[in-house]
């Protein structure tokens, strides 16, 4: 029997690279996102339903859910994966858009999971996969509101992950970090331009800038196909496994997070990401 998975956030990058693989390996792919016009290349492969579902808007994601099972009979797999960054000092980010961080990285995704629990349960089987960040394990100035809104995506995943093993359903967490071709950083830059400007950091953004630039030039960036193939493993080796690392460059951050005492990591961190300043 063919399995189904229903992916959030399928226009570019992760999603749509996810959605072609899984399509591409015979699985049934509803492939939804905000505006289902920008998926013609997607509705155009076999066994791909492209449907309109934006994560803060509730009525679309239980269309999106009606419209998957009507098609194909059941979800096997939910792959929890739109998601957007504000980037730029905290004490400048307008509330609006500190909320809508939240509405779209975490309330989104407890929306979209809420909504096809009801359907693992009944199925007593069911994946879900999460797309986490590096920045869910460890933190980085000027992204501390989407390192907020991944370190909560974190917690609620695993704390889930408990609750739903009983019922046969499977929680995954899968951690990218730099990746090329991704209209991600697009949006971040965006959000970035809407935030008020405060010239007393500016000292500090101009030496940060000089900093991430470094960090950006010295390690050698994934792709959104090689994630998507961390994904698929997520959602298909059957192990117990929680989280998943899917890129290269940020692997020496989570080992220092995970594998050494709080001092050293401090004094490891401090020292890749603090400017210089004066």
């Amino acid at each position: 029997m063919t399995r189904t998975v229903l992916i959030t956030g399928c226009s570019t990058g992760f999603g749509e690279a996810t959605a072609r693989l899984f399509a591409s390996r015979g699985w049934n792919v509803v492939a939804t996102m905000r505006r289902p016009e920008a998926g013609a290349g997607l509705a155009a492969l076999d066994n791909v339903l492209v449907t309109r579902l934006d994560v803060q808007d509730p009525a679309s994601i239980d269309a999106a859910v009606a419209a998957a099972i009507a098609r194909f009979g059941r979800i096997d797999v939910l792959v929890n994966n739109a998601g957007f960054g504000l980037f730029g000092v905290f004490e400048a980010a307008p509330r609006d858009k500190i909320q809508e961080q939240f509405d779209v990285n975490v309330f989104g995704v407890m929306d979209v999971t809420r909504a096809l629990l009801p359907h693992f349960r009944a199925n007593r089987s069911g994946t879900i996969v999460n797309i986490s960040s590096g920045a869910g394990v460890f933190t980085l100035p000027m992204i501390s509101l989407y390192c907020a809104s991944k370190f909560a995506l974190e917690g609620f995943s695993e704390a889930l992950s408990y609750e739903l093993a009983s019922l046969g359903i499977a929680v995954k967490i899968v951690e990218p970090g730099g990746v090329t071709k991704t209209s991600f950083g697009q949006r971040s830059a965006a959000e970035a331009g809407q935030s008020v400007e405060l010239p007393d950091y500016r000292p500090f953004l101009e030496g940060a800038m000089a900093v991430f630039a470094g960090l950006r030039a010295a390690r050698a960036d994934a792709t959104s196909e090689e994630v998507a193939e961390v994904i698929f493993t997520a959602a298909t080796d059957g192990t117990g496994q929680l989280r998943y690392v899917a890129t290269e460059d940020i692997k020496p951050l989570v080992r220092a997070r995970r594998e050494t005492s709080e001092a050293e990591y401090m004094a490891f961190m401090r020292g890749q990401v603090t400017p210089r300043i004066g």
